[in-house]
Formats: structure tokens, C-alpha cells, sequence
């Protein structure tokens, strides 16, 4: 079969590795795709939003497939305007994809349902935001309620912080029309970790826990990215977490969609805090991670055409979804100064010693190839370096040892990707485990 995917970053390059090793696809497109992604697909120069240039490839090429990875265009149902056409493709219709794209509408289902989360309120206007500034208890989260490429979220500490958080979000429009409006919520303490899944609209299976590292730098510092590494799976994520998730927030959130008429295909991202009383949910996102695929798929055994075609017939809880026991660590090449301010055009050395490595990857997030047919740096996040190991602290010091086989100038990356691992349990950890078993 003929397939194509949709967005031009690591996730979309992890995304064609693992649809590679299925014996049913036959030719793979990607539009826009990447410099990495060009070396096993056929990039098209198509943007992700231009719904009707990528319907009408689709149709020339007689599509069988298409896989949209990016958050943007299932949010404005590209998945609709396919089946409208006759045509298969693989993420949640629209309706569905609100998920994600409103945390509003995310928090006011899982009020609704019973599934833990933050308490909350939601905002339309600056001037009743600072008004409920002034009696929360800080430090409070800024959420803006659309799509912000990750980024959109602002903890506050102080009150004058917030005032000028929501002042940047729903004033200044640092987020664009993502900001229109916004969620106000307490501040949870405890351990973020990720849980991807497979859905059908009814059945769930879940792939691997993971864990992000979202600030630019060590330690937890600096401004939100989109991501500057991740491992998996995640030895946080014990088995009294899973009995606890398993029973309350899972099967209850595609339970929910469906009883909202909003039936979900496609995959669930559950951002997880594990807090003193139990996990709650963070965010959901409707669709892979990135750089959470860069250390989930390359795990996986089933073979994805299966999985998606199960998940978009209704078929899910008739095939087992496996994956390797291994351990997965992605650290991020990044370009200084990401990601506020940073330059790109660089050119990318060392890219030949990934050809011949079967545990070791490097997935290409920003990259693009000049005039001089060299591969150059083209955004903030650039290269996901990627390695699997019998354990995290194996996967990790292969990963570390590969970043120093590619070059370019302002490189930079995060040191302590995976440092977790090596923590004994925090007194909260203890205490939210506890809570778990009940």
C-alpha cells in the first residue's frame, strides 16, 4: 500500500522508520517531510494546513493511507475533509481533536466525568482572569487554551507573575489566537510522565509510559520547548500507577468522548503528574509526542499498518499490540538560543555514522538540505538522537556517546537528560504510591 504522512519533524521521521519495517507499504510519501525523512520517503513540498493541495495528491497517487502527525491540522479536520473524500486516514475527526486543541473544553470533560485533574477555571476575558488573580493561591499555571506548540503554558509564583502572564497570553497575544482564552490552574507538585495509547473509538491499548524534559535547560531551567528529550519507559510509572490510571482516567476519557458524540480514533496523549494523591491529568494531546515517538516506536513490534487500520475500523480489541522490553533514550540537538531566538543554515557533519547502527538513531526535527545539496540546521530542535539499551542508564550513555558523532555550529543539548533515573524515591513518590493501592 501507498501511504502519507503529514508534518516535516521527528515525530513524522519516527513515525516513517516504524511504517518502513511493515512488508505492506509499499511507496511512502511525506509532505513536507525532511532532510531525514527524505532518505526513506518521497517529500512532497506541501504544507501541513493546505488541506486541499494534500487532498488532491492523495488522490492523484492513489493514497491508501494517510497519517497525520501534526497537532494543527487534526485540530482543523483534515481527517473529515479525507473521509469526505472516500478517502482513509489515521487520527481523530475534528470533533474528537478538541481534545487537545481546547484545554477548556479537556478540563470541563474531566470535571464532568470524574477524571482527577487540577482544579480550575476557565477565562474569555483578561479583566475577570485578574480578578480571580487576586484571591488564588499561588504559585497558580497559566494555560493558554489553544495550540501553542507546547509552549503555551506559564507557571506563576508570585501575583504580579501571573498579572503579567495573563497579561502576555490573552493581552499581548504571545500565543496568537491561542490565547483567546484561558485556563487558571493550581499548581500540582510531584512527577510529570507521559502514557501514549492506541484508540478505536471504544478499546484502548496503551503503548509505554515516557518522560519528557520540556525546559531548555539543565536542571529544569529556562523557558518551555517542545521537548528536549525523553526516556522510556519510565521507571516512575510503577504498577500501582497503572492499576490507579487504568481504573480512573483511561478507559473513562474515550468512554467520555464517546458518550460526548465526539468518538475518538486515533492516539491519546495523557500528560500525568503523579501527586500525593494519586496521578492526575496534566493535558491530553490527540495525537503522537514528539519526542515521545522518537522512544516509543522504535519499540514496537506489532506492526503500525495493523494498528492503525484497527484503530480506524473499530477493531482494536481484536489485535494484541506488543513492544520490546527494551529501554529508549532521546536526547535533543538543539540550536542555541532555542527556543527564543537561534539561527539556522547550518551545516550538519557526522550523519554517515547513524547508517550501519541497529540500536542507535538519529531522527531528523528541523533540517532541510541547501543549495549545495548539504544538509543544514532549519529549526530550533534539530536532531533527536536516539538509542535503545537493555536499561535506561544503558540506552542513556549510548545516546550521549552518539550526539558526539554529529556536528554543527551552535549545537546545543540538554546534559542531564534521563538524570531521574538515577534518584531514589522522594518522600511524595512514597506517598502517592500509598495512595494508589486503595
Amino acid at each position: 500500500m501507498d501511504i502519507l504522512i503529514v508534518g516535516g519533524g521527528g515525530r513524522e521521521h519516527a513515525i516513517a522508520m516504524a511504517l518502513r519495517r511493515s512488508p505492506k507499504v509499499e511507496k511512502l510519501y511525506c509532505a513536507p517531510g525532511n532532510a531525514g525523512i527524505a532518505e526513506i520517503a518521497e517529500c512532497v513540498p506541501i504544507g501541513p494546513l493546505e488541506f486541499e493541495k494534500l487532498l488532491t495528491f492523495a488522490k492523484e497517487h492513489r493514497i491508501d493511507l494517510t497519517v497525520v502527525g501534526m497537532d494543527d491540522p487534526l485540530v482543523g479536520g483534515i481527517v473529515d475533509v479525507f473521509e469526505r473524500a472516500g478517502l482513509r486516514a489515521f487520527g481523530p475527526r475534528k470533533n474528537a481533536a478538541i481534545l487537545e486543541g481546547s484545554k477548556s473544553f479537556a478540563k470541563d470533560l474531566m470535571k464532568k466525568y470524574g477524571i482527577p485533574t487540577a482544579a480550575y477555571e476557565s477565562f474569555s476575558k483578561p479583566e475577570e482572569a485578574y480578578a480571580y488573580l487576586e484571591r488564588a493561591k499561588m504559585p497558580v499555571v497559566l494555560k493558554a487554551d489553544g495550540l501553542a506548540l507546547g509552549k503555551g503554558v506559564l507557571i506563576c509564583h508570585t501575583l504580579e507573575e501571573a498579572r503579567a502572564g495573563v497579561k502576555q497570553i490573552m493581552e499581548e497575544k504571545k500565543f496568537g489566537s491561542a490565547g483567546d482564552q484561558m485556563v487558571i490552574e493550581e499548581f500540582m507538585t510531584g512527577r510529570e510522565i507521559s502514557m501514549l495509547s492506541f484508540v478505536d473509538g471504544k478499546t484502548i491499548r496503551l503503548m509505554s509510559s515516557a518522560q519528557d524534559h520540556k525546559r531548555a535547560q539543565d536542571g529544569d531551567q529556562g523557558p518551555n520547548t517542545g521537548g528536549m528529550g525523553n526516556f522510556s519507559p519510565s521507571p516512575f510509572y510503577t504498577k500501582e500507577v497503572d492499576r490507579f490510571c487504568k481504573e480512573k482516567i483511561y478507559q473513562k476519557t474515550v468512554d467520555a468522548m464517546r458518550q460526548e458524540g465526539r468518538e475518538f480514533k486515533g492516539v491519546i496523549f495523557f500528560g500525568l503528574m503523579l501527586t500525593e494523591e494519586g496521578p492526575k491529568v496534566l493535558e491530553f494531546n490527540a495525537r503522537f509526542g514528539d519526542p515521545e515517538a522518537q522512544v516509543v516506536l522504535p519499540r514496537l513490534k506489532t506492526d503500525l499498518v495493523d494498528v492503525m487500520e484497527a484503530c480506524m475500523d473499530g477493531t482494536l480489541a481484536d489485535l494484541p499490540v506488543s513492544f520490546e522490553e527494551d529501554a529508549c533514550v532521546c536526547v535533543v540537538l538543539a540550536s542555541k538560543g532555542y527556543p527564543v531566538s537561534y539561527e539556522t543554515g547550518k551545516v550538519i557533519h557526522g550523519l554517515d555514522a547513524f547508517c550501519d547502527k541497529e540500536d542507535v538513531y538519529c531522527f531528523h526535527a528541523g533540517t532541510k538540505r541547501n543549495e549545495k545539496n548539504e544538509v543544514v540546521t532549519s529549526g530550533g530542535r534539530v536532531l533527536g538522537i536516539t538509542a535503545k539499551g537493555k536499561t535506561l542508564q544503558e540506552a542513556r550513555a549510548k545516546a550521549y556517546e552518539a550526539t558526539e558523532w554529529v556536528t554543527f555550529e551552535n549545537k546545543y543539548m540538554r546534559t542531564d537528560i534521563g538524570s531521574a533515573i538515577d534518584s531514589s524515591e522522594s518522600p511524595v513518590f512514597v506517598k502517592m504510591k500509598a495512595e494508589c493501592r486503595k
